[in-house]
């Protein structure tokens, strides 16, 4: 299935005098994702994930530490022996010290395969953070896209309100004229105000509307609220989207649905890693120290120093925990069965969205050529009535039905026309189409 296009036309507003930026989908795309803070965030994360995809934090690399002290003590002694064998001794502000130094290392051998599995896990887990990152890019491009469709349709509604306008100032001008030199009527004249003043205030209602959209979708891109730009005028539409081509997309590329796969990924590691900790764990031990003393007193050793290396493996099992590893065990085993029955759910819930999604899309692919054909035809009477008023054959009264079909018959087409591109979006991002 082909991508979902994403360039569109500008076109001028036929009121705006200075030059204005040209803003295609494509464009906003790109300054959505690049300014979007929960972008931003998804990819911080991202990083996170990936630094923590190392050897050393999965275990593969000996941890290695090192410890140097020095102390330094003040004594003083006052000691007599016996038989007198030697005189008292007496000493004051005695100085010593001793300091030491050495290195420990300690190395995973064995451990049950553990550290393969949290390897793999951290692995997963960076392949999660990514899937994660652009479901929330997928997300994202399908906000925008629905957002500068709804402008479109916005600005589609002013110009059809501007045109009912028109039509409501030339029937006022016409009523006035008339009155004016005698040959109508003051009813007819300020029925025809009361019109133009309506259709205006609908158009109001309408350009504040659409101003208020604008705004938000400069919120969306993270740009200044009230920055104008161009956008296009016709809401173009894919080639019929095939419902089966949608389904088999869906299950293969949804990135919700890839999400929920790798998270059980994790959970089935998750029970390997604690189920590794059952077995033996082998690590080889070596370690290296130095000593040194000066001793201040007027007996014993004046100066000395030593080192020594040592080194050798250390084996260590649980044995016995009071049954709480194997209650670890059987709980990731339960979290793995839970992932697995969300992935199922994930599954029904898509294609269920899918379903619903199709059938709002071909009934407004169905409305756009009903109305059509119906927008055809009032354009055409509000030519002939306009045409029969001004001679004086067709009443005000049908001359205004006419011009609110024209207006309504235009407005449901737009509408069809949105709703349609809308569900379209909506297929395309469940699908997983969107990048």
């Amino acid at each position: 299935m082909k991508h979902f296009r994403l360039a569109l036309f500008a076109i001028l507003c036929p009121l705006v005098v200075e030059a204005q930026q040209v803003l295609t989908l494509e464009d906003a795309i790109q300054q959505g994702i690049s300014k979007q803070y929960s972008i931003q965030i998804s990819r911080q994360r991202e990083r996170i994930a990936a630094n923590e995809n190392t050897l050393g934090n999965a275990g593969f690399l000996p941890t290695v530490t090192g410890t140097a002290s020095k102390n330094y003590t003040i004594s003083g002694l006052d000691q007599s022996f016996f038989g007198g064998l030697r005189p008292p001794l007496v000493q004051s502000g005695v100085n010593s010290n001793s300091g030491n130094a050495g290195v420990v290392m300690a190395w995973t051998l064995y451990d049950g395969q553990g550290m393969f599995i949290l390897r793999d896990r951290f692995k997963e887990l960076q392949n999660l953070g990514a899937k994660q990152t652009e479901t929330n890019i997928e997300n994202l491009i399908a906000l925008i896209s629905s957002t500068y469709y709804d402008l479109i349709r916005q600005n589609l509604r002013v110009n059809n309100f501007k045109k009912g306008l028109e039509i409501s100032n030339d029937r006022l001008k016409l009523a006035k004229d008339r009155y004016e030199v005698g040959q109508g009527s003051k009813v007819d004249y300020y029925s025809a105000q009361v019109d133009y003043n309506e259709d205006k205030a609908l158009l109001i209602a309408q350009e504040q509307s659409f101003t208020n959209t604008k705004i938000g979708f400069n919120t969306i891109l993270i740009k200044d609220y009230k920055s104008d730009f161009q956008i296009n005028t016709n809401i173009d539409l894919l080639p019929k989207l095939k419902l089966g081509e949608l389904k088999m997309s869906a299950l293969s590329q949804n990135p919700n649905l890839i999400s929920a796969i790798l998270s059980k990924k994790i959970s089935d590691l998750d029970t390997k890693s604690l189920q590794s900790q059952q077995k033996p764990q082998i690590d080889l031990l070596a370690g290296y120290a130095m000593n040194n003393v000066a001793n201040g007193a007027g007996f014993g050793v004046e100066k000395g120093s030593s080192d020594v290396f040592n080194y050798g493996l250390r084996a260590t099992i649980n044995i016995f925990d009071g049954y709480n590893q194997k209650r670890r065990v059987q709980n990731a085993k339960i979290n793995a069965e839970i992932a697995a029955i969300q992935i199922d759910d994930l599954k029904n819930a898509l294609l269920s969205s899918l379903e619903r999604t199709y059938v709002t899309y071909e009934n407004s692919m169905n409305l756009i050529q009903l109305e059509t054909e119906n927008y055809t035809i009032a354009k055409q009477n509000i030519e002939i009535a306009f045409d029969r008023f001004k001679v004086g054959i067709a009443t005000s009264y049908e001359l205004r039905e006419v011009q609110r079909n024209a207006v309504a018959a235009e407005t449901r087409l737009i509408e069809a026309k949105f709703a349609a591109k809308s569900a379209e979006i909506e297929l395309i991002r469940l699908s997983g189409n969107l990048l």
